[in-house]
This record gives C-alpha cells, structure tokens and sequence, in this order.
C-alpha cells in the first residue's frame, strides 16, 4: 500500500476482472443510486445548459461545420470558442434519437458520472498500489456534492466527459511514466487531445497532473519525449478546432476568456474564503477531510499526493479538483493511518480487512445519504439557498413556447432570473441582458452583463425596471418575469406581487403572457403608452 512501484512492474492488475468488480461496486452503487435519486426529483435539469443545447443545434443547422457565433444570447450573439467535441456528440445524439434539450441535459451527465468512476479506480488502484484504497478513493468521490454539483447537473453535459478524458488520460500517462510502457503514449495523447477538445479547464488539469506524474515517476530524457509528443500532439489533433476559431475571432478571444471565472492561479484562499457561508455545511465537511490526510503524509514524508493536492487548489480553485485529490488523500488516512494505527493498539483483533470493511460502510451509508440530500435539493447552499436547482418548469417551458409561437422573429426580450439561460434556446428569441458565452468577449463584457442581469434580476419594481435598463441603453420588446421562487445566479428568491402589479400599473407595460408561474409583458413606446413609469 505504498505509492511507489519499486519493482518497476506493479502486481496489483493482475487478479482479474472478477475481483476489480468487487471492489469498485460500491462505488459504482452509491453513484447509481444518487442518479436515480437526482432524475427522480428533477423533471427539469439542474442549473443551464440551454447556451450548450444551441450551440449544438447551430452545428447541426450548419452542416457539422463549426459556426463562428452563437445567435440570441445578447444582440450580437457570442463567439463560438468553446471546445466543440461534446457539442457535436449532442448533435448526433439529437438527430437519432429525437430526445429534446431538456432530456438530453438532465440524463446523459448522470451516465458520464457513473462511467468516469472506472478509470478513477484504477488510476487510483496503480498510484496507490491498493485495491482497498481505491475503492475509498473512488467511493469518495462518487458521492461527494463538489464533484457531483458539476457533472451531475445540466453543464455535465461537457464537464462529465471532460473529466472522464481526463481521469484516463492521467491512468495512462501513469502507465507510461512509471513502467516506461511507450505503448501508452498513443493514448495519452488521444486522451489529451480528447480532453483539450471537451472543456479548457479539464484540459488544465490534465495537463498540470501529467506534469506531476512525470517529476514523480521519470525525470527523465526518455519521459521529456513522450511527454511532449502527448502535449504537442494532442494540440495538434485540437487543431481544426483552435485555428479556425482564431482566425474567425483572433488569438484575444481565448486570452480574454482566461480572465473570467476567476481565471487560472486564482485558487489560493483569503481569510474571506474561509469565513465564506456560499456553500453548504455537507460541502464543507468533504472539502476539510482531506487536511487530516495532508498532514499524515507530509509527517510519512510522502509528497507526491500533498503537491498534486496544492498544485490544483492553486492553480485552479475548483472544489471538484481539489476533492478529487483529496479523495486519495482520505483513503491513504484511513486505511493505512487509521487501519495501521487500531490495528497496532488492538492486535489480531482489529485487521487490515475490518478497517476496509467498515470504512466502505460508513462511507457507503453517510456518503449515499449526504449526497442524496444534495441531488435532490435538500441541502442548503448558495448562501441557504437549495442545492442543485432548476432553472425553468413547466410553467416556463410553457411560457417559452408562446414566446417562440406568438412574437415576432426578431423580438428582443430582457428576462428576469436564471430562466434566462434556456430562454434563447427554448425560443429562439434575442435575449438582450446575460452573461452565458460573453466570457469570449473579455472580462470587460462579460463583467458588465453579469452585473446588469443581477440588477435587472434584483428589481421589484417598474421604476427600478426602467431605470435599470434605460441606464444600461437596453431597450427591449418585451419583459419577461418570473412568479414566486426563482434563482439568480442559483441563488433563491421569493417574488411577491409587488414588481406584477407595479409592472401592470405602469404605462409603459402591458401583460401579453401570464400563467401560473411567468408573466410576459410588451414594452410599448412613448407615443403609445405615455411618458416613463
């Protein structure tokens, strides 16, 4: 149970398939059931998708040529930069089997989450030369709400396969750097390639660990090599993808969208952080386990763990990382730790076998029951808001469909709350105030649309409607509101009939949609409706 291979040929892959089935079915149980509980209780999918269902409708429009921008989402639409891999995919997934946006986005993230945990298992299986182990690392991370937030949800659409890629490639590059199996070069760069074409945050990621894993394992001329046919070569398979979109949009539009989201080597906590109450409690308690297991291995004198740990919460300050190292970290405490530690004090009463059984239970049975909590929507997050929301309904999806049967193609609209995400896609309507794709705009753009869409998402009131838009020179046809509870950001109001009835006062609304959850009212000018509200 050690992170070295000494002989240079570990003998932990050789029992079969029989036994790798064993240990990862717990694993693969708990992600299977919280799936299930997540579809059970999500008619609609968590968080937006509705920018990625677009996209891979306009490649589909467009012949499966990449398109240079995205129409509906502001004005002038946004750059097609994304990486277009997992697009594509959804494309052909549309056209055969005719599932619509909204089915697609809430099912297919749930079978990704449950399919990376195969090559996370035996990443985890070879790095830490334990079975055992792996089946902790792998069961952690299957029930853990930082990982499951992202890929579980709607945005799993392309998170899910990228860190599918990502967890293979590094299983390969492992392979490679620490048998020195050139073989294993062809698919780390497929893997790399694969990955740096699905999301540019994964791509990172992997990039960052392949580095580790060779200071760890090689150092050597021979490891430089094939490392840097992986790297280049996978850049150049990305190619068709990254030349055309610079020479449709210029290098900026990538250097520009680096800095939104926090950017790269943002993740280094201040004392805000820290004191920070935007995630839940269940969150908070995953994220701190793995600091117990820092310090057992810095006192081992075992490294490489504790530097891949720091390497990703640094350079990329994404929980979802962080726990994913932090998974290994945990399984290395308990069951060499712990297990060693209660079976020194209690003799051959208390064995290695014990410890596994019994920290597979309780992780099984808290991790299941924590995590179901979270996928359902239990859990108190985004600052005591629910967990993994939904954007839209029914009462939206209905009301979309009238936008889209009922208005004028060219129509502009300003729409309050994170409906907003679907609203170009659902009704191929221009959505004037968002934030969705602006990032390849700059920060600059992206910065100003975020914070009009959280003004205009705040107003309770026609004055603050007008006002708010006026100042910000946007002039739409229509208005489009949510009624009671909706998110912002994932953040949940509750909206009283306050903004209805001061919108429907107001000459220069007037209602032309309502059901039981929107209300949909025409801007009309001046001349029309009398001067400002």
């Amino acid at each position: 149970m050690t992170e070295q291979n000494l002989a240079g040929e570990t003998t932990v892959r050789e029992r079969g398939v029989a036994s790798e089935l064993f240990w990862l079915a717990p694993a693969v149980l708990s992600a299977v059931c919280l799936v299930v509980v997540y579809l059970e209780t999500h008619p609609y999918p968590s968080f937006g998708a509705g920018l990625y269902m677009l996209i891979a409708e306009r490649i589909a429009e467009n012949g499966y040529a990449l398109p240079e921008t995205i129409p509906y989402y502001t004005d002038e639409g946004v750059p097609f930069a994304y990486p277009p891999l997992m697009f594509y995919v959804t494309a052909v997934i549309r056209e055969l089997s005719g599932a619509g946006p909204f089915a697609i986005s809430r099912v297919i993230p749930g079978v990704v989450t449950v399919a990376y945990l195969v090559p996370l298992y035996l990443l985890a299986r070879d790095l830490l030369e334990s079975r055992p182990q792996a089946a902790v690392t792998t069961l952690i991370v299957a029930v853990s709400p930082p990982v499951l937030r992202w890929h579980i949800s709607a945005g799993g659409i392309v998170r899910a396969p990228a860190f599918l890629f990502a967890l293979s490639g590094l299983y390969a590059g492992l392979r490679l750097y620490r048998d020195r199996d050139s073989r294993w070069a062809v698919p780390s760069l497929a893997l790399f390639a694969l990955t740096a074409l699905t999301h540019p945050v994964y791509t990172v990621f992997f990039a960052l660990s392949y580095v580790l894993l060779y200071l760890r394992f090689d150092r050597t001329a021979w490891g430089l090599k094939r490392g840097l046919i992986v790297g280049v070569g996978g850049v150049a398979l990305a190619a068709p993808w990254w030349t055309q979109v610079m020479a449709a949009h210029g290098v900026g539009v990538f250097t520009g969208a680096a800095g939104t989201h926090g950017g790269i080597g943002g993740g280094l906590p201040t004392v805000s952080d820290f004191m920070s109450v935007d995630i839940s409690m269940v969150e908070m308690l995953w994220q701190a386990i793995p600091l117990a297991g820092l310090f057992y291995l810095l006192r081992e004198r075992r490294y490489f763990l504790p530097a891949w740990f720091l390497g990703v919460t640094v350079t990329l300050g994404k929980p979802r990382f962080s726990l994913l190292v932090g998974a290994f970290v945990v399984a290395v405490l308990l069951i060499e730790g712990v297990g060693g530690w209660l079976a020194r004090g209690s003799g051959p009463a208390v064995g290695s076998r014990s410890v596994v059984t019994v920290a597979l239970v309780v992780l099984a049975a808290v991790g299941v029951a924590s995590g179901a909590m979270y996928v359902s929507g239990e859990v108190n997050a985004h600052s005591g808001s629910p967990s993994l929301p939904q954007f839209v309904d029914g009462t939206d999806e209905a009301a979309m469909a009238w936008v889209e049967r009922s208005t004028a193609p060219d129509a502009t609209f300003v729409v309050q709350g994170d409906a907003a995400e679907w609203f170009p896609q659902q009704t191929h309507r221009t959505m004037l105030v968002g934030p969705w794709g602006v990032e390849w705009k700059g920060d600059e753009p992206y910065t100003r649309q975020l914070e009009l869409f959280r003004d205009v998402s705040s107003c309770n009131s026609a004055q603050c409607m007008t006002a708010t838009l006026s100042t910000a020179g946007v002039s739409p046809d229509y208005v489009y509101l949510p009624k009671g509870r909706f998110t912002v950001r994932g953040m949940e109001f509750q909206r009283t009939s306050q903004l209805a009835m001061s919108m429907h006062l107001s000459p220069r609304y007037e209602i032309v949609f309502e059901n039981d959850g929107v209300i949909v009212f025409e801007t009309l000018d001046d001349a029309d409706g009398g001067g400002p509200a």
